[in-house]
């Protein structure tokens, strides 16, 4: 079972790399990186399709990840 788990915890944390690579770039300014983004922070729309959709599946990506984790570390200590 902790092999399984392992193997699973492992493909998981290969499909976030991919999923946090395939995400879209977001273009920072000069003006942005001094200034920490606050001016962006009310003017930000929803995002919608393609960056939506994976921000969706990076999110259920580490939930997996943290439960499977959590899972490995009772199966290792009983």
């Amino acid at each position: 079972m902790y092999n399984i788990l392992l193997t699973l915890l492992i493909i998981v944390a290969v499909l976030i790399i991919i999923a946090v690579m395939m995400q879209p770039a977001k273009t920072d300014n000069a003006s942005t990186a001094l200034s920490g983004g606050a001016a962006e922070l009310f003017s930000k729309q929803k995002p919608r399709g393609f960056e939506a959709f994976m921000q969706k599946v990076t999110t259920v990506l580490g939930i997996i990840f943290f439960v499977l984790a959590l899972a490995l570390v009772y199966i290792s200590s009983h």
